[in-house]
């Protein structure tokens, strides 16, 4: 019988939680009645969910790792889905929002995290729909814009070009792919370089008084 990615993750945090507590106790078994497999497993998501929205996917490795048997943890979570207290659809749309603002990571970027988190295919597609390749090269241009150095000196060949594949590297570990990332990276230092031009170009026509 094939074991389930479920079963799986249960008997490696049972096997941690066995070594972590070493040999078991010689005293007298508890007296106290087991407590229900379900409002276990109910209390555990219950808990998680009010620390921050969850996937479906996420809720499982969590009762998992609390090694609640993988039938109630399929009937608890279904119920949970059934009065829409866990729902990947609005979760996705959610996580792409957050990610996209606090972050600034592109689409590929976030679809990744999501897979992480067991949202894909056509739930992760359809949250990562909010985002256009418009959003992306704005994105994208803002993180320039904040990470060049203010005294970049862009008459300076060698700086410009060091600055330019930092910026690109940047832009790359963020999701965007190469092609972007080199365009918006070349369009913000012409830009930048433009202003400084302008700027020089400025004092010399109103020069200060001694």
């Amino acid at each position: 019988m094939i074991e389930s990615p479920y079963a799986r993750r249960r008997r490696r945090s049972s096997a941690r939680h066995r070594g972590q507590e070493g040999p078991a106790a010689s005293s007298p078994p508890a007296q106290d009645p087991e407590p229900d497999p379900r409002e276990v497993a109910r209390a555990i998501v219950l808990r998680q969910l009010t620390a921050s929205a969850k996937s479906r996917k996420q809720l499982e490795d969590k009762l998992a790792d609390r090694n609640v048997s993988e039938d109630v943890a399929r009937e608890v979570l279904d119920r949970f889905e059934e009065v829409d207290l866990v729902d990947d659809a609005q979760y996705a749309e959610l996580y792409v929002r957050s990610r996209a603002s606090a972050r600034k990571l592109s689409r590929a970027a976030i679809r990744r995290e999501l897979a992480t988190r067991g949202v894909t295919g056509e739930i992760a597609e359809s949250a990562l729909e909010q985002r256009t390749d418009e959003d992306e090269r704005a994105d994208a241009a803002e993180l320039v814009r904040r990470k060049l150095p203010a005294g970049l000196d862009l008459t300076d060949r060698a700086a410009r070009d060091k600055a330019e594949r930092r910026l690109v590297g940047m832009l790359g570990r963020k999701g965007y792919p190469p092609g972007l990332a080199f365009a918006v990276v070349k369009e913000e230092l012409e830009e930048r370089s433009g202003a400084s031009v302008e700027h020089d170009e400025i004092g010399e026509e109103h020069p200060g008084t001694p």
